[in-house]
């Protein structure tokens, strides 16, 4: 017997053999036959044949329901009228009219609950085997039920069984149906060895027995297929090598797989796979390694934007800061001005206030004078009182006069010193909106870079705290809880953890750029 194959290599080529997962697909690169013309002679005989076979599938369907029926029928008829009366003979009563009718309608509500759960894909075995006790008790009791025992009347007990005997053997050949087409719509159906078979080559069949059951293998012609592929492939490498033993390893693989359910071609293939699966590995590695590196750059980049959020909140907390200081100092110089002035009028004022009184006290001597003259010389009283009412009106004018010039002296320098703080005002408001504008510049730069790191809701309002924090003069504490709520809008208890966060953010170095 001449083998007409291609001697397997020292590394063959996996792709040559076909799988049985591949199978499938070759088929189905096979460009299907054309349809039949309808109308022709072959298309006719074939729709004739199916119309046959169908009849007769549905008379046997019939047949086996009807006989099935007529068969239980005159079991149970028979089992009722032997069973009643060996009820009776018994002492059972009245109960006797009930028990053949518990004992046989038992057996069929198990047997059909059996059925019922195999096609509910959930069989339970111990209904079949009370079924199956149920059953011995009724043949049993049938064939005790005659006017001999049964060892002395044999003939007449097995008349008495034949009926039972013949329903449950339909009722079996119903469920081995039932379970047949139970496993054929879950794909789990297995062809079983041949007896034939079992007997010619007793070894061989168990080890393909057990490759059909241990490995699914649907059919007995695969597993036979699958075996006849093995035993080819050892006798080519007989040929090849001279000997199994000489054959490299990659080439006995078939062999070494072949207990664990492989054929030949998947068995070729294994190194093949083998290599694919560390490509896969390697490539992962690598990919792997690209997303660290690329999670690093970006840890970079993050650390990057926030030290220049960092450097721009600092920069722009001493701006503020420094604002702050010279428009404190100028309001300062502006008050000390304005203190001095105020001073220096009211010491202006005073002495006017004194020469004014000099003049009255002046005045004042004039009219003693006069007084004295008059008391002296005796002049006229009239004269002397209107001299005296004149000095008295000059005086007066004098010290107003004083007054009026201290005060027009008080109002121009009052005037010219607000004048000074108005012009000082001026020069500390544009200074304070550079401030602002530089303040503003370095907050815009830090929300770019914020934007550019993609940073969540909070975390922004973790940085836009610490920047307020900085402003502040840079101590959490000096940043008011209230101040923060009401910038965000929210409760106390969130404020204070905003201002926490903050101040985790700054003990790590975050500083604004341009701080």
């Amino acid at each position: 017997m001449t083998i007409a194959a291609t001697p397997p290599t020292a590394a063959p080529a996996p792709t040559v053999p076909t799988t049985r997962a591949a199978v499938p697909a070759a088929q189905d690169r096979i460009p299907a036959a054309p349809p039949a013309v309808p109308g022709t002679p072959a298309d006719a005989s074939a729709t004739s044949r199916r119309t046959r076979s169908e009849i007769v599938t549905r008379c046997i369907t019939v047949l086996a329901v009807v006989g099935g029926a007529v068969l239980a029928g005159i079991g149970f008829a028979g089992s009722y009228k032997a069973l009643q009366g060996l009820a009776e003979a018994k002492g059972f009563g009245q109960f006797s009219h009930v028990f053949p009718i518990g004992l046989d309608a038992g057996i069929l509500v198990l047997l059909a609950m059996d059925l019922l759960l195999i096609r509910r894909r959930t069989p339970w075995p111990i209904l079949r085997l009370t079924a199956h006790t149920f059953t011995v008790g009724t043949v049993v009791f049938n064939a005790s039920s005659g006017d001999k025992p049964i060892g002395e009347d044999l003939v007449g007990a097995g008349m008495h069984a034949v009926i039972p005997l013949m329903f449950i053997v339909a009722v079996e050949a119903a469920r081995k149906l039932v379970l047949k087409v139970t496993a054929l719509e879950d794909g789990q159906h297995t062809d079983g060895v041949p007896f034939h078979r079992w007997l010619l080559a007793p070894g061989p069949t168990f080890g393909l027995w057990r490759r059909m059951k241990l490995w699914a293998v649907a059919t007995y012609r695969e597993a036979v297929e699958l075996d006849k592929e093995l035993r080819v492939y050892r006798v080519m490498l007989e040929r090849e090598y001279g000997s199994v033993r000489k054959a490299p390893s990659d080439a006995l693989l078939p062999l070494t797989m072949a207990r664990y359910g492989l054929t030949v071609a998947e068995a070729l293939a294994l190194p093949l796979e083998a290599e694919k699966r560390a490509q896969a590995l390697r490539e992962a590695e690598e990919d792997a390694r690209a997303a660290e590196e690329a999670r690093k750059a970006e840890r970079a980049a993050l650390a990057e934007v926030a030290r220049l959020k960092a450097a721009g909140t600092v920069q722009a907390a001493r701006t503020e800061v420094q604002a702050s200081t010279s428009r404190a100092e100028v309001v300062a110089a502006a008050e000390v001005a304005a203190a001095q002035r105020a001073a220096t009028a009211e010491t202006e004022a005073i002495e006017s206030a004194t020469v004014a009184e000099a003049k009255a006290r002046e005045a004042a001597a004039e009219l003693a004078a006069a007084e004295a003259r008059q008391r002296a010389a005796g002049i006229d009283q009239d004269a002397a009182e209107t001299e005296r009412a004149a000095a008295e009106t000059r005086a007066r004018a004098a010290e107003a006069e004083a007054r009026e010039e201290a005060a027009r002296a008080a109002t121009e320098r009052a005037r010219e010193a607000r004048a000074e703080a108005e012009a000082r005002a001026a020069e500390m408001e544009r200074t304070a909106a550079e401030t602002r504008r530089r303040a503003a510049e370095i907050e815009r730069a830090a929300v770019e870079a914020e934007d550019v790191a993609r940073l969540s809701p909070k975390e922004r309002t973790h940085r836009k705290v610490a920047r307020m924090i900085l402003t502040a003069g840079g101590h959490p504490e000096h940043l008011p809880i209230n101040d923060v709520a009401e910038a965000f809008g929210v409760s106390v208890s969130t404020a204070s953890e905003y201002r926490a966060a903050a101040a985790q953010l700054l003990a790590e170095g975050y500083r604004p750029e341009g701080a």
